[in-house]
């Protein structure tokens, strides 16, 4: 008898199911949607902009021209060297709001990883009343805590003059924006640190590294969304924060950017045109804009994993 030659059976291929197309006036249904959307979302940015390259120096607009005659930048050259009556230049405005924004990002983030790390991988007494109590600072509204940060810092003194106090400063101002930050900061990580199997650690713990080096050299790399989301949300805090500077600060040296903008309004709001009051909020967003993204890519990971876990 003739030897049998026997061929592999070869696994069958799944074939994909093709995507059900939508017939033209689905398509046109959507795509219409999608443009009165959009529209939605630019026309007040536009209008905006519209507003600042305005020359007329109205009070208050009136009506809708997306590019009014005899448009120019004089608005964004007048809010560059003095947006307010105070004397201060909007370059030291936005580096007092860089300090305070950076700062709070770096600390909330630094602090709030380590948090983390030690309720996500460590079993420690009263961990569910302490996750609990987080829980319950995140609910609470930030703005409930400017009485008691307000007696607290006055408190500390740092320098010789009776106005020289913790409280009337930007290191005070960033410390208690932080407290506020930190909850956020530790319940985002956490929820994001859990997706993280623990085999890895095990695996750099059978090779000799310490928990510090598995801390450093493996879980920080992996968690760089929840970082990143963290860090741009206590950047976001830090810059656009107003009610605690604006109760804690009478410097007019330590004024951020938030402050110069409500001081653009209110009762002098008749005095500053429109165009000023525009130019400046561009001003104020670009940064926030440009940060956001730069972080874009980490942030979407960050927000989907580590907020709904």
């Amino acid at each position: 008898m003739a030897a049998e030659t026997y061929l592999p059976t070869m696994p069958a291929v799944r074939k994909k199911k093709p995507k059900p197309e939508l017939s033209y006036r689905k398509q046109w249904a959507l795509q219409l949607l999608l443009l009165f959307i959009t529209f939605i979302s630019l026309f007040p940015i536009l209008w905006i902009v519209s507003l600042s390259i305005d020359p007329s120096g109205i009070a208050r607009p009136t009506e809708l021209r997306l590019i009014p005659p005899g448009a120019s930048l004089s608005a964004y050259q007048k809010v560059l060297d003095q947006p307010t009556n105070n004397p201060i230049t909007f370059a030291e405005l936005a580096f007092n709001s860089f300090r305070l924004a950076f700062g709070v990002a770096f600390f909330s983030v630094a602090i709030g990883v380590g948090a983390a790390y030690v309720f996500s991988r460590f079993n420690i007494t009263g961990q569910q009343v302490l996750m609990l109590a987080i829980l319950t600072v995140l609910m609470l509204p930030a703005i409930g805590s400017i009485a008691p940060l307000y007696v607290l810092l006055n408190k500390i003194k740092i320098g010789v003059g009776p106005a020289d106090t913790l409280r009337n400063s930007l290191y005070g101002v960033g410390l208690a924006i932080t407290s506020g930050a930190l909850p956020f900061a530790i319940w985002n990580l956490k929820g994001y640190l859990d997706t993280i199997p623990r085999d890895l650690e095990e695996a750099a713990r059978i090779d000799g590294a310490t928990i510090n080096q598995t801390f450093v050299r493996i879980i920080l790399p992996l968690a760089t969304p929840a970082l990143a989301v963290t860090g741009f949300l206590g950047f976001l805090s830090g810059w656009t924060e107003f009610a605690l500077s604006w109760q804690f600060l009478s410097k007019v040296e330590d004024f951020t950017l938030s402050m110069a903008l409500w001081n653009m309004t209110g009762q002098y709001s008749g005095q500053v045109p429109w165009s000023n009051f525009a130019a400046m909020a561009l001003l104020v967003a670009l940064p926030v804009s440009v940060v956001y993204l730069v972080l874009q890519k980490y942030i979407v990971g960050g927000l989907t994993i580590g907020s709904v876990k």
